[in-house]
């Protein structure tokens, strides 16, 4: 039975399947924690900084996509805090900032 059990798990892990979705709450935490500094992250900020573009600006562009700015957010840029997002925070900051797409 042991070998059974072990065997479906070991079948389980080593079977590609799809990552875990995104957690946009989490990445409104993140993106109130660390970026509200320069971005407008929400309706309900006013200001943030002239030279940042706001989040439902940055969702609207049409070359947007969410992978691709998770991936651009592990690498600190010289305008922007070194915040050590981990791959999980950075798809999730992602998934919020894609949620503010201007209606």
């Amino acid at each position: 039975m042991r070998a059974l059990t072990l065997g479906l798990s070991l079948l389980l892990i080593a079977v590609p399947g799809r990552a875990p979705a995104a957690d946009a709450q989490n990445g409104e935490t993140l993106a109130k924690r660390w970026c509200t500094g320069c971005h407008v992250v929400s309706d309900e900020q006013r200001k943030g900084s002239d030279m940042a573009p706001s989040f439902a600006a940055i969702a609207s562009q049409p070359n947007f996509n969410e992978e691709r700015l998770a991936f651009f957010l592990l690498e600190p840029h010289p305008k922007m805090a070194n915040m050590a997002l981990s791959r999980n925070d950075t798809k999730d900051l992602a998934a919020y900032i894609g949620q503010q797409k201007r209606r």
